[in-house]
């Protein structure tokens, strides 16, 4: 038990590391939580820091994930952290508990008084580590939705939903073996369900007509999304 305390405490400071507020800090001299959405995301340093500022806060908050993945959880996989009774593969579910610890130390960082960003970016990080194919699918969903509204948030939910759903067709129909599928299954569903949470204040904002858009990245302006309720 010990071992899986400090697997979940490694993986949880490594995700912990409130990038944006270190690097708002560090070129702009800005607390990134006093502008924009306050928010500790890459798509706040964006809009607050700058292009160049946001991209190595994204590069930085998706390697959390990928990191821990592929070489914390590495560090146990001759030494199970615990005695698994579930019905689940035993290495694939390390890195499950790897990854989600991260996530939820970028949501709930403690070096900034549990504040962090959506989480977004460090699940990312985290599925390229543990099924590539599936993830680029995802991501490509995220940049044609982006392209085609300017939302970001529109983009990160649709991704987060069309994960788990291309991971389900790609083993039961299309009939590819995917390593450790009938765990990361039903964790797939469960991150897409958070980070889908994480977006709530998104949702109502993209439903009542107020969400923040990039009109620099609405490249595709081919229909335009009206607010359902934004009259009501």
């Amino acid at each position: 038990m010990l071992s899986l305390f400090l697997l979940i405490l490694a993986s949880y400071l490594i995700g912990a590391i409130p990038f944006a507020f270190i690097i708002g800090k560090i070129f702009k001299g800005v607390d990134i939580r006093q502008y924009g959405s306050g928010n500790l995301g890459s798509t706040n340093a964006f809009r607050t820091l700058g292009i160049p500022s946001g991209i190595l806060v994204q590069i930085l908050d998706v390697a959390k994930g990928f990191i821990v993945v592929l070489f914390i959880s590495n560090l146990f996989y001759d030494n199970l952290p615990f005695r698994n009774v579930t019905p689940f593969d035993d290495f694939t579910l390390i890195k499950i508990i790897a990854g989600v610890s991260a996530i939820i130390g970028h949501t709930f960082s403690v070096f900034v008084g549990f504040k962090g960003g959506k989480g977004i970016n460090t699940a990312l990080g985290m599925f390229i580590a543990l099924t590539p194919v599936d993830t680029s699918i995802s991501a490509g969903f995220f940049i044609l939705i982006l392209l085609s509204s300017g939302y970001v948030s529109l983009g990160s939910i649709v991704a987060s939903f069309t994960f788990p759903v291309t991971m389900f067709i790609r083993e039961n129909i299309f009939k590819v073996e995917i390593y450790g599928y009938k765990t990361l299954i039903f964790f797939s569903i469960v991150v897409s369900l958070f980070l889908i949470y994480n977006h709530r204040a998104n949702i109502k904002r993209l439903l009542i007509g107020t969400e923040s858009r990039f009109d620099k990245l609405w490249l595709i302006r081919i229909f335009k999304i009206k607010a359902p309720f934004r009259n009501i």
